[in-house]
């Protein structure tokens, strides 16, 4: 009989993760819709955008990722990404957001790069 492959253990924290990432595309096709001009540029703002962080973390951070980095290059895509994320919830005038989604987001960077590094 053949041993099936184990299957990844996830956590509270990889469901935390994971929901950030979404909020964080989210926030940022909400602020590229909001904060430019419409329909020009900020629908295509509002669309690029997200894109963008999506193939980034699609291609350096995801578990599935294209290219493989370190910890270091993981945590330089992460932090671009949910930075961006918190900046522009700074720019739409809602620092309340922007520094509790940067408390959530660095807390669980921190505590998922010492489990890779582990």
């Amino acid at each position: 009989m053949t041993d099936a492959p184990a299957q990844p253990k996830i956590g509270a924290n990889d469901i935390l993760r994971f929901l950030l990432e979404i909020f964080a595309v989210v926030s940022l096709g909400i602020w590229g819709f909001t904060a430019w001009p419409l329909p020009w540029p900020g629908v295509l703002i509002g669309i690029v955008t997200p894109g963008i962080a999506i193939v980034l973390w699609g291609l350096f951070r995801s578990p599935k990722a294209v290219f493989r980095l370190d910890a270091f290059g993981k945590a330089i895509v992460e932090i671009l990404v949910m930075g961006t994320a918190a900046f522009a919830w700074w720019g739409m005038g809602q620092p309340v957001v922007a520094v509790v989604f940067a408390l959530v987001a660095t807390t669980s960077g921190i505590v998922n790069g010492r489990k890779e590094l582990s």
